[in-house]
């Protein structure tokens, strides 16, 4: 028989014992996330992205295959009956968290669950496309990463200008299926008049449109090419630059990674620092966080690049104030 004194020192081990092992279990406990994403897995931008993003998850000791499962579904961009599927399968996985790459993924999301947390990159205006309430406060089960207001977009026309004052016309080659794309091409309208050009808003929704607008709009002289944000413009970069530089078309980009392969000119956020971050709200959610309570953050550095290799191909000399304001000068 055990005497009531020894009864209650063992039972205070055990009462010591149990959050031990609780707590041993939850270290134990591997967390699952999910990623959707309008891009190809093979794409060389995306794949630094995701790895920015898996090493913000490293600095805050989440490691795959150790206490953390990644479930990825690449949805094409511009499908948006598969990027519907792939959002149902990857809420019905369970995740405790979903990152949602580009505007097209929020929504479906969205609508497939309200109380998934949901932390979105690449989108540029979640409080008018619904996603949140404000970017203070966000509200229900998403926050993220914006990338551009709108009033930025008039620098793109302004630097078309500025590296070729001969151009009057412009182009915009946009997806048409983005409401912020409306909103970008409204600021570069309110600063036309003034730089004396001329816009033309191109929708296009893949790589046969592509070519055929960018085909159309050499038929008049001194046009100029703006680039604007989103996963098509992303996917089918090589075949615009290629395009720009057969029709002999000045153009402006909005990442870097265009000018990387071979575009003329660039002003845009760091897309790869944004997922680095990212992992951040991740990780604070995974920790008890709110999606609600997390406000949306604005993107804070922006890099102007410059190819001079693309400039001599198009037989534009590019004025050195504009050089001595380039972040990246690619020779």
């Amino acid at each position: 028989m055990i005497r009531r004194r020894e009864f209650i020192r063992l039972l205070g081990g055990a009462a010591l014992a149990w959050p031990i092992a609780a707590r041993a279990q939850e270290s134990r406990r591997v967390r699952r996330v999910g990623v959707l994403a309008t891009v190809p897995a093979d794409d060389s931008e995306i794949q630094a992205r995701m790895a920015s993003f898996h090493q913000g998850l490293q600095e805050r000791g989440w490691i795959v295959g150790r206490n953390i499962r990644i479930d990825y579904r690449w949805s094409a961009a511009g499908d948006d009956e598969q990027t519907r599927k792939y959002a149902a399968e990857l809420i019905a996985l369970a995740p405790e968290v979903v990152l949602a790459v580009a505007t097209g993924t929020v929504g479906p999301l969205k609508r497939v669950s309200g109380t998934t947390p949901i932390v979105f990159v690449q989108v540029s205006d979640p409080v008018g496309a619904g996603f949140v309430e404000s970017l203070a406060r966000p509200g229900g089960n998403t926050t993220g990463f914006t990338l551009f207001e709108f009033s930025m977009s008039a620098k793109w026309l302004e630097l078309l200008k500025d590296i070729e004052p001969s151009l009057t016309r412009v182009a915009v080659l946009r997806d048409p299926d983005l409401a912020s794309g409306i909103g970008q091409f409204a600021a570069m309208q309110s600063v036309a008049p003034s730089l004396g050009m001329e816009l033309t808003p191109i929708g296009v929704r893949g790589a046969t449109e592509i070519e055929r607008a960018l085909s159309a709009v050499t038929q008049k002289s001194n046009t100029g090419l703006v680039v604007l944000p989103g996963s098509l413009t992303l996917l089918h970069r090589k075949l615009i630059i290629t395009l720009a530089a057969h029709h002999h078309l000045p153009a402006v980009y909005p990442y870097r990674y265009h000018v990387i392969d071979g575009g003329l000119i660039s002003y845009g956020p760091d897309t790869i620092e944004q997922y680095r971050l990212a992992a951040g709200y991740v990780d604070r959610i995974l920790k008890g966080e709110k999606p609600a309570e997390l406000p949306v953050q604005a993107a804070t550095k922006f890099e102007l690049v410059i190819n001079l290799k693309t400039a001599k191909t198009l037989g534009i000399e590019v004025p050195p104030t504009l050089l001595a304001r380039a972040d990246e000068v690619i020779e």
